[in-house]
């Protein structure tokens, strides 16, 4: 599979690895704005910075190159990247979070969610720590986990930093060489349940790009993880 890394900073180079260890070869590595030609890729794989993604984004899908995306904070243009992937007839995977382990962990907090709605007495709070040079905050995998509890529960929103009735708390910390840990807690005066994921290298987040990048070939659509992984 020839990928083209549309970001080359340290994810972009840790996919590389993954990628290549997996017997597969990069075609283009883009690291900053400007000209570049998709032509000769048959997967683009994007991890650059929030300014830069929907670029990126689109001018992959306009190329008709199925496209991989895991930057985070530029969602307000996501539905263009839907509209932009079936105009073009190719395949556009986005999740705020590549990793194996991440994904189930969605996945349980779906059903905690579910299990707990009937129970107003625990208050829902997320918190999150990743490196210092994480560029936005909350993370994606922070909001899509509060996106996920929403859907379960009589909550209207989430907010970063302060506690509300309504809206679900989400406290981000930035550490020095914390690829990242999220947290869900139900606290309640009598006890706490508390759900946890911590992730030890960026290798998880790179292995599940790649994947991901496997399994869209020869594929047309919008896809998510789910896909990937759970696909029956």
């Amino acid at each position: 599979m020839k990928i083209a890394l549309l970001g080359y900073g340290k994810m972009g180079k840790t996919i590389e690895r993954i990628a290549l260890e997996r017997g597969h070869e990069i075609v283009l590595r883009v690291d900053a704005s400007g000209e570049y030609d998709l032509s000769v890729a048959q997967v683009a794989i994007e991890f650059s910075t929030p300014q830069s993604a929907f670029a990126n984004i689109s001018k992959a899908l306009s190329a008709g190159i199925p496209t991989i995306a895991g930057t985070t904070g530029w969602l307000e243009n996501y539905p263009k990247a839907e509209a932009l992937c079936r105009a073009h007839d190719t395949a556009f995977l986005y999740a705020s979070n590549f990793s194996i382990g991440v994904n189930v962990f969605f996945e349980i907090n779906k059903v905690l969610a579910k299990l707990m709605q009937k129970y107003p007495q625990y208050a829902i709070a997320i918190e999150e720590i990743h490196h210092t040079q994480k560029l936005d905050a909350p993370s994606g995998t922070a909001i899509t986990l509060a996106q996920d509890i929403i859907e379960q529960t009589d909550k209207v929103g989430w907010q970063l930093g302060e506690t509300s009735e309504d809206k679900i708390p989400i406290t981000a910390k930035r550490i020095e060489n914390t690829p990242g840990t999220h947290i869900v807690t139900y606290s309640s005066q009598v006890d706490t349940i508390e759900i946890k994921h911590t992730a030890h290298s960026r290798d998880g987040f790179a292995l599940g790009a790649v994947l991901a990048a496997e399994w869209i070939q020869g594929k047309k659509g919008v896809f998510s993880m789910k896909d990937v992984l759970f696909e029956k």
